[in-house]
């Protein structure tokens, strides 16, 4: 049975199940899914914990087959942890969760929480995935994208008595406080925690905030894409800065952005060859958020349009390279910061006629 993150809480005053399985990249809200879970097994008497960790391919399933079956003399019920690193089980893996999973029906002395990394679409199609699933509860836990940022900053500052000033103020207080902690949740809410410590409950002051509040703010190369596709110019100047300052590969932020406007381009192209823009996405491998952004955008992009930018995407492309070009920065990082803002004008124009 899935369920989202936010349903956890009542799932579990409703009672516990002898088998939870959580997945998923972000690791602050796996592990608060996880305390969870393990606060209501202890409050249940299920006092003694063991715990596996799955690496490499000759793990020793027998263990913790062993470990779910057996009890020891200070206890009565057990929980039982099985993290699995990458994600994949194996086939001896896979065959042991399937049992643990038959296992686990009626089982009232073993509680078992299997934890996974965010699982692709034919992983969660195999045959452990689906036992574990069709024997417990499964949660999936998702990043909180950028746009949600701020509404969960302002759901922890609340929950500690805390929040920032109604109305337009406080919504800038709170894009500051996203800003400042973009791609890094757990320094999110490391920071949260830091304005309970330095100022009682009640209403915190913009001032309060922004001296309280560090840059810690992690940028994924892949996001700077979404990002230039949105024509969000101060937010790709951010990232970029941030992409520098981590020590991305220059080759690494080209790459990203040449493959988004030769993406857009032969997307393109294939409408004008009388091809529907959904099929055209499709053939061009084009899903997701940047599907989205793609629908969006394509309408305010002319022929003549991307082909500048293609050019330009092949002249930059030398200069990560290490050759100079005409009229161009010799900076890479120069260089890469003025093609994306000439993609993100372009997407932030207005519809082409």
């Amino acid at each position: 049975m899935q369920i989202a993150p936010a349903q956890l809480a009542a799932n579990l005053q409703r009672g516990l199940q002898p088998l939870y399985t959580v997945h998923g990249d972000e690791p602050l809200l796996v592990q608060e899914a996880v305390d969870a879970i393990r606060a209501a097994a202890r409050a249940q008497g299920f006092t003694e914990r063991t715990s596996h960790t799955v690496a490499g391919a000759h793990f020793n399933w027998g263990e913790v087959l062993a470990a779910g079956s057996s009890l020891s003399l200070f206890a009565d019920k057990q929980l039982v942890e099985i993290r699995i690193s990458s994600g994949k089980p194996g086939k001896d893996g896979s065959t042991a969760l399937q049992e643990i999973a038959r296992l686990a029906r009626g089982n009232d002395t073993t509680l078992t929480i299997v934890i996974c990394p965010k699982l692709d679409k034919m992983t969660k199609t195999g045959a452990w995935f689906g036992a574990l699933d069709g024997n417990g509860v499964t949660l999936q836990v998702e990043p909180v994208e950028r746009a949600a940022l701020p509404v969960w900053i302002a759901q922890r500052l609340q929950a500690q008595g805390q929040r920032v000033a109604a109305g337009e103020a406080g919504q800038r207080t709170l894009q500051f406080f996203a800003d400042r902690v973009e791609g890094n949740l757990l320094a999110a809410h490391q920071e949260i925690q830091k304005l309970a410590l330095l100022y009682p409950a009640g209403e915190l002051s913009a001032e309060q905030v922004e001296s309280a509040v560090l840059n810690v703010a992690r940028y994924d190369v892949f996001k700077l894409s979404e990002a230039v596709l949105g024509g969000q110019a101060q937010r790709v100047q951010r990232m970029l800065d941030g992409l520098r300052a981590e020590g991305e590969a220059e080759v690494l932020v080209h790459y990203t952005l040449a493959e988004d406007i030769r993406s857009l381009k032969r997307v393109r192209d294939a409408m004008a060859a009388g091809r529907p823009l959904p099929m055209a996405l499709r053939e061009q491998r084009v899903w997701g958020a940047k599907e989205r952004l793609f629908e969006r955008v394509l309408p305010r992009l002319t022929a003549p349009m991307l082909a500048r930018l293609l050019q330009a995407a092949h002249q930059v492309d030398g200069i990560v390279k290490g050759l100079k070009q005409p009229d161009w920065p010799a900076d890479p990082w120069q260089a890469l910061h003025r093609l994306a803002m000439m993609v993100c004008r372009e997407c932030a124009a207005q519809p082409a006629r």
